[in-house]
């Protein structure tokens, strides 16, 4: 016998051959909408803040093959915990206007069969802040009406708000704070929770009457704004009193008017009147007018107990109740008892008989019972005994004995019911006592059980029942305590008959009938079972499927029987859309499977397995198609990149491609591109020219974007057979992410002349003693640093921008200033290649290095690879005049690279040293322009040197001639 493990190794094996790119699930979950203060790239955030009243919109982000199932909880195993306005099974969780209730840890699950389930979970926190509300209140056993001197009076502002709120006091314009007034104490109670909020005055002052303002604050956060509240103290503020005008209780009669009045009789500020039935909402016919509620026409389930409530937040509210008792009489049920000395249950001359009557009455005290026999009034004597209440009963029970039954003792006898005040219809119950008169039976009809029936329909289950007089039949599940098809315990049935409308499989088993002991003899029950079998029809797993599978390649569906009524015949038929592909019975096994073993185009479609039996038919649908899953964007991607232009960006878009080995080979993408809020879309290819390989990052570039403005980007697979699922995403502008990302490894010029404060992403190095400065001659202040610094930008403009480092004082001989350029990716030859081997970049830049005590300028190479070198390529030191000349030199690097450029303070202050025109270019340095200066590469001792050699040179020339 095969052991379970290796039946599951069995089925394995058999799965992963017909999907040779199966994978289990993952999954991931990103937030769109209203955050608060999450950055929109930063998907891995485990907390989503949202201000109540915002759109919670949260998407699940699955890979795997097959497709996975997704399904969003709020507990991690089940989906019971449904939200309102969402569908709990799709990628997207949206809950529009979310309430602070629904916050809370959501989960996404995904699974597609292969492995664990895959879940991720994030918390969502809902912000808000409800108005504060003041309330006064003296100290403890000080219950006099009004606020006189040497009283202490506590002012308690509080309000209900996530994140924890602030609180802050003013008196009149002036801000309260502990110890700013002898008189006064802002404190937080030892019992609750959050920041100060009691403000206590002591030995209340005339200086103290004042206004009160209460400010409740979150600090803005998600935007929401400080709520405050005012309060006025003055030597009449009093805690509310009221009078109500009514009686206690109010007995009134169905559809008679009920009018409740409630007065005011002190409390400063005016009090609020407000009504309430049973602590609860009042009934919605209700009229109020000021204090005054009217019930027109009142019925007896808007009985209850109404209470008058005033506040004004002095002192605790004041209540004032009424309880309204509305007359009702409900239908009355009997009994009768047997000689309880005898065995048997028969009724015989000679015996004792008691009938028993029991009515519900409102108010109970009201009661009232008489008998009739034959329509006449009948008195208590010594052989008939009638007593108005039992002890061994419930109340409002009579009871009539008839001691010694005799032949004329037979007939009808009467219980009467009424109300003592009247108005209240009274109710008759009318009991035969007779020689026929006889205990019930219970059977079954002949082929009334078992019953089949088919789910859906309507079943009738039947118990004949005998005796005089007839009871009622109590309906219950015998077999399980689950209640009833009407949702109760047991249902009564006059006739016997139990009727079910739109049976369901869940009610299949056995019912129980039995008598009740009201409206028939007080004997032990009689009882029948009646069983019921509902037919249904299979119910199979998968109910849908996505199968994505490309051409030629071999794949298999299976569908398995989970349930069924009657199981014993079952058929199997294979369809792909209308046409039959193959049909059997079912024989030991639960499951049919249907092989392709090559696709076609033909191949492409819906199939359905449709598993019948007697009570219909279970379908399990596959979609098998030729589809490319979704891009899935990589979210680590930094904003923003840097153009050589004023009001645009541009944006490296990155995805990888989910599944891409599942379908055909992608042979491009359709790239659409619209600003966000406006409907026309721009729409390009991008070619793919290899297989993409899974997890491989695939890059492109966005750019021409406008400042500061969002785009929505939508990316969709092409394949041989046509569009795949696409994918959108909301990008931002953003200066946040400049300083560590790389710039676009595509650029072929990066330029920099410093003509905008973000001076296109260079950084200071905070290590070293100060900083470059951004500056333009027209605003520079040279007074304390004559005769240094540039005059103008290197183009000659004075209102040009460029970086300096300012010598004056505090800075000392040696102090460093670092400037550091954005991070650069090394460019490969295509998206998709290796690195090319010493790839070469011109750097080239125009420097200023005018006065006595110039220092040195420097620049160094930094990379990635080697993290903590940094290599020197290029040094000057020493007054080169004052003019701007021009500095280039070749960088191999090999990695991710930056530029450091150092300036050095020299021995005094005038040593100015200024950079412009910063450029990084591919490929190696042409030969200097014209217009530069040699010299500008060469320390003066080189150049001395270098005159010399050419002094010599020309003399030799002369000689020669």
């Amino acid at each position: 016998m095969m052991r379970p493990q290796m039946i599951r190794r069995t089925e394995l094996y058999h799965f992963f051959h017909f999907f040779p790119n199966a994978a289990p699930p993952n999954v991931r979950i990103i937030h769109s909408g209203h955050a608060c203060n999450i950055e929109e790239e930063r998907y891995t955030e485990r907390v989503y803040t949202i201000r109540e009243g915002e759109t919670l919109e949260l998407t699940c982000l699955v890979s795997g093959h097959p497709r996975p199932q997704i399904r969003w909880t709020k507990t991690a195993g089940s989906a019971t915990d449904r939200f309102q306005d969402s569908s709990v099974f799709n990628e997207t969780l949206r809950i529009t206007r979310i309430q602070r209730h629904q916050g809370g840890r959501y989960y996404c699950k995904a699974e597609n069969g292969l492995g664990t389930p895959a879940i991720k979970s994030i918390r969502v926190d809902v912000y808000y802040l409800d108005d504060p509300i003041v309330t006064v209140h003296q100290s403890i056993g000080e219950a006099k009406e009004q606020f006189y001197y040497e009283r202490t009076v506590f002012l308690r502002c509080a309000a209900n708000s996530n994140p924890p709120v602030r609180y802050s006091w003013k008196r009149g314009r002036e801000f309260l704070s502990q110890g700013s007034d002898k008189g006064v104490e802002i404190y937080e109670p030892f019992f609750t929770q959050g920041e100060t909020k009691i403000l206590k005055l002591k030995n209340l002052r005339p200086q103290d009457y004042a206004n009160y303002t209460c400010t409740a604050s979150v600090r803005n956060v998600c935007g929401i704004p400080d709520k405050s509240v005012l309060f006025r103290l003055t030597n009449k503020t009093a805690s509310p009193s009221i009078k109500l005008l009514v009686e206690d209780p109010i007995v009134a009669n169905p559809g008679q008017t009920v009018t409740l009045v409630c007065i005011i009789s002190g409390g400063e500020p005016n009090p609020t009147l407000t009504w309430v039935r049973n602590g609860e909402e009042l009934p919605k016919k209700s009229v109020l007018n000021g204090g005054t509620l009217t019930i027109p026409a009142i019925s007896t389930e808007e009985a209850g107990v109404y209470s008058c409530v005033a506040s004004n937040n002095v002192g605790n509210p004041a209540k004032k109740s009424t309880n309204i008792v509305v007359r009702a009489l409900k239908k009355g049920r009997f009994w009768i008892t047997p000689d309880p000395y005898h065995n048997d249950d028969n009724i015989q001359i000679g015996r004792e008989v008691k009938i028993s009557c029991q009515v519900e009455a409102t108010p109970p005290e009201e009661l009232m019972f008489s008998w009739l026999k034959n329509g006449r009034p009948l008195r208590s004597s010594e052989r008939m005994v009638i007593t108005q209440t039992d002890p061994d009963v419930a109340p409002g029970t009579t009871n009539l004995d008839i001691i010694d039954l005799k032949f004329t003792d037979f007939g009808t006898y009467t219980c009467v019911a009424s109300l003592k005040n009247g108005g209240i219809p009274e109710i008759s119950i009318d009991v035969n006592i007779s020689s026929t008169t006889v205990p019930p039976n219970l059977t079954v009809p002949r082929g009334k059980s078992p019953l089949a029936t088919q789910e859906g329909d309507t079943v009738e289950l039947q118990c004949l029942v005998s005796g005089k007089p007839k009871p009622i039949i109590l309906w219950s599940r015998a077999d399980k305590e689950v209640p009833m098809p009407d949702g109760n315990m047991q249902t009564e049935s006059y006739d016997g008959v139990l009727r079910i409308v739109n049976v369901s499989r869940e009610m299949s088993g056995t019912y129980r009938c039995q008598t009740s002991q009201y409206n028939g003899f007080n004997v032990k029950p009689r009882e029948a079972i009646v069983e019921l079998i509902v037919q249904y029809p299979p119910a199979v797993e998968p109910v849908y499927t996505e199968i994505r599978q490309g051409l030629g390649r071999p794949f298999s569906l299976s569908c398995r029987v989970l349930r069924a009524h009657p199981s014993r015949v079952l058929t199997y038929e294979w369809k792909l859309g209308t046409r039959l592909l193959t049909t059997g019975k079912f024989d030991t096994r639960d499951e049919t499977e249907y092989h392709v073993r090559a696709l076609n185009r033909e191949g492409y479609g819906a199939y359905t397995c449709d598993i019948t039996n007697e009570a219909g038919a279970g379908r399990c649908t596959f979609l098998v198609t030729g589809k490319a899953y979704p891009p899935e964007f990589y979210y680590d991607t930094y904003s923003a990149l840097w153009q050589n232009k004023p009001r645009v960006y541009g944006f490296k878009l990155q995805w990888t491609q989910m599944n891409p080995n599942a379908v055909d080979r992608i042979m491009a993408y359709r790239l659409g591109i619209k600003q966000t809020g406006h409907q026309r879309w721009w729409e390009q290819e991008i070619p793919i020219e290899d297989n993409i390989q899974k997890g491989e990052l695939l890059t492109y570039n966005l750019t021409e974007l406008i400042k500061p403005e969002a785009y929505q980007v939508r990316l969709t697979p092409i394949t041989r057979f046509g569009e795949g699922d696409s994918t959108e995403r909301i990008i931002h502008y953003s200066e946040a992410s400049r300083d560590t990302a790389p710039v676009n490894p595509h650029w072929s010029k990066f330029h920099c002349g410093f003509e905008e404060d973000t001076i296109c992403m260079f950084t200071q190095d905070k290590t070293e003693e100060f900083d470059w400065t951004r500056h333009s001659a027209a605003t520079r202040d040279t007074k304390y640093t004559p005769n240094t610094g540039p005059s103008s930008d290197r183009t000659g403009s004075k209102q040009g921008f460029y970086m300096y480092i300012e010598t004056s004082r505090p800075r000392l001989e040696g102090d460093k200033a670092r400037l550091l350029t954005p991070s650069f990716n090394v460019a490969p030859k295509n998206p998709y290649g290796n690195v090319a081997a010493n790839p070469t970049y011109c750097f080239s830049f125009y420097y200023h290095m005018y006065g006595k005590h110039i220092g040195t300028l420097n620049v160094y190479l930094r990379q990635k690879s080697q993290t903590g070198q940094d290599t020197s390529v290029w040094t000057l030191s020493g007054n080169q005049g004052d003019r701007w000349r021009q500095a280039r030199v070749n960088i191999n690097p090999t990695s991710s690279f930056q530029i450091i450029l150092e300036g050095i303070r020299g021995s005094g202050i005038e040593g100015d040293i200024a950079i412009d025109d910063v450029t990084i270019e591919e490929g190696e340095c042409r030969d200097p322009p014209p217009s530069s200066n040699i010299r500008s590469l060469a320390s003066p001792a080189a150049v001395h040197i270098w005159q010399l050699c050419l002094t010599f040179l020309l003399v030799l020339v002369g000689l020669r001639r």
